[in-house]
Formats: structure tokens, sequence, C-alpha cells
């Protein structure tokens, strides 16, 4: 299960009104909290656990050098075709808005020309928001976390293109 698997069953949960989800699987246990409008203060508790494998120690590691081959084989052609774009990231953790406020346009689309020090997003961390400022300049050319999403550090927001 990957992150945005994990973010959308976030989404998910907390739009369907339930209190609590519990999910178990092979290698990982989610536990999702959410509490009512009344007591908002609280928030979402998501707690993931990475289970151990019941496997012996020794037929471990070439069981874990196996799944690493495939995966830098699928990665090397979208390092290919995004290598000649820049990546703007996130310096902090954090929720994502893409507009300043729910009735404003949002900051950058697909296409939009930005130059160094324009706001290309905000960051809400801890009830702070953080106008997040291109360090390059260039044409957006993909927008790769959607609106109100979480982000970690140094997780890609958008490609650039510097030409």
């Amino acid at each position: 299960m990957d992150i945005r698997e994990i973010q959308n069953l976030i989404k998910f949960v907390a739009k369907s009104g339930a209190t609590e989800v519990k999910l178990e699987m092979d290698d990982i246990k989610i536990t999702i909290k959410t509490t009512t409008e009344a007591s908002a203060t609280e928030g979402t508790t998501t707690y993931i656990q990475q289970l151990p494998a019941s496997q012996p120690a020794q037929p471990q590691a070439p069981a874990a050098a196996q799944p690493q081959a495939p995966a830098a084989i699928q990665a090397a052609p979208v390092a290919d075709e995004s290598a000649k774009y820049l990546v703007i990231k996130s310096p902090i953790i954090g929720t994502l808005y893409r507009k300043p406020s729910p009735d404003k346009p949002t900051f950058v689309e697909v296409g939009s020309t930005i130059s160094k020090g324009d706001v290309v997003c905000v960051i809400e961390a801890m009830k702070l928001f953080n106008e997040i400022e291109s360090e390059i300049s260039g044409k957006i050319v993909k927008v790769l976390v959607d609106d109100s999403s979480p982000v970690e550090y140094d997780q890609p927001l958008f490609l650039v293109d510097p030409s």
C-alpha cells in the first residue's frame, strides 16, 4: 500500500463519518480515528504500523534484494521522462492548499509561467499557513499533489520546465 492509497483512505474515512477504522494486511496495520465536529480540535489520528515478516533471518536477505531490482527498472523510464524538468519540493510537513482561500483562484496551474519568488502554494502546519515560494523560474508542467492533501518534507509538488 503506497502513500497515495493511505491518503485516499484517510479522506474517505473522514468524509464517511466513521469514528474509527482498522485495516490489517499481511505486512501493514492501519488505524484511523476521527473526531466529531464538536471536538474538531483533536483532528484525525492515523497510526500505521509495519509488522515484521515471520521468515527466518537467512532467507530474508535474498528476498529483500529481489524486489528492489524490478522497482529500479520501473523507475528508470520515469526518471528519463522528467529528467529535463526541475522539481519544486515541500520544505515542511503539513497540508498543501493550492488556493489562498476557498473563494480565490489557484496560485498556479499547468502552463503557468513562474518567476523566482512567486508563491506557488500554501502549506498549513500547526495552524500556521506558510506561503511556498518558487526558487526557480520556468513553466509549470505538472502538478504532483492534489489540493488539501497532506505532504511530507521534501515531497515533490510541481514539475517545472526551466526553458
